[in-house]
């Protein structure tokens, strides 16, 4: 059975996890994020406004890259988590255009024991998220409170 998540013992600082697969944003995507969101910022839906902007078209509302990256670090970063604890330091490098694929991979940064509960501890990343051509679009640091590995679980990998 393939493992979805990390315990908190099976991270180390500086390990990279490059997420998989990419994910081509579409006009729709775009679209039903802005009005889900309520973000009817021109440059997101109105092609005509946006082919008059310094980019001569739409650009991929931010906040629905940031959660793309986000989701396709959970299977390494936070299958396991049992919270997130904090996002910081969102970066915005370069626009997102529909049509572009979003490729991701996670930093670990920072690890340390939870102080009150034995059970977990809090691993502190950064994603990255690159474009189809390698270019870094976005980037954001959080923390997460992850589960530690079971006794039992543990006890059975324990070769005799």
């Amino acid at each position: 059975m393939a493992q979805f998540g990390r315990y908190f013992e099976e991270f180390n600082v500086g390990d990279v996890y490059k997420h998989w697969p990419g994910r081509t944003i579409t006009e729709s995507d775009d679209m039903l994020f802005c009005m889900l969101t309520m973000n009817h910022h021109p440059l997101h839906i109105d092609a005509n406004y946006a082919k008059d902007s310094d980019y001569g078209r739409q650009v991929v509302v931010g906040n629905l890259v940031v959660d793309i990256a986000m989701g396709q670090s959970v299977p390494d970063v936070s299958g396991k988590a049992l919270a997130n604890l904090g996002f910081e330091e969102i970066k915005f490098f370069a626009p997102t255009f529909h049509g572009d694929t979003i490729y991701s991979e996670s930093e670990v940064l920072d690890k340390k024991e939870s102080s009150s509960r034995p059970d977990r501890g809090i691993v502190s990343v950064e994603t990255r998220a690159r474009n189809q051509d390698g270019k870094v679009v976005m980037s954001f640091r959080r923390s997460v409170m992850i589960a530690k590995q079971p006794a039992d679980e543990a006890r059975a990998e324990t070769p005799k």
